[in-house]
């Protein structure tokens, strides 16, 4: 999958969830949901999964450009953050990629606010 921005980190997997989440609050992104893919799994179909939570981001205003621009793109709102931790240990942390997003709605004015977007999302990773 070519649609995400990825980095593998050297810590617990509890570590990785709040140094994104305070990342992200850095870059003015906010985080609106916490699903946790593990023990949804395990609820609903009594299966066991690596550690997995999905996070739903959202900068207010880089959001409030996009709507305005096409109220469609709300379908790919927010901004999914994946933290999983792989059998050998290993953790990573994925981030959809706005632009890619943004080429999904053939909207050209969304061009320059996702590529905002994007280099604020980077950032977030290099601070990890």
């Amino acid at each position: 999958m070519d649609s995400q921005l990825c980095k593998t980190v050297a810590l617990s997997f509890s570590q990785a969830i709040e140094k994104i989440t305070d990342a992200l609050k850095s870059e003015g992104f906010g985080v609106l949901t916490t699903i946790d893919v593990k023990d949804t799994l395990k609820k609903k179909i009594d299966v066991n999964f690596r550690d997995y939570i999905i996070l739903g981001a959202c900068n207010p205003q880089l959001a409030y450009q996009a709507l305005s621009a096409d109220g469609k793109i709300g379908l790919l709102l927010p901004c999914n953050v994946v933290i999983q931790q792989y059998d050998d240990g290993k953790v990573e942390i994925c981030i959809a990629d706005p632009e890619e997003m943004a080429r999904q709605s053939n909207n050209n004015s969304l061009t320059t606010i996702a590529a905002t977007a994007k280099l604020s999302l980077s950032r977030v990773l290099q601070k990890v």
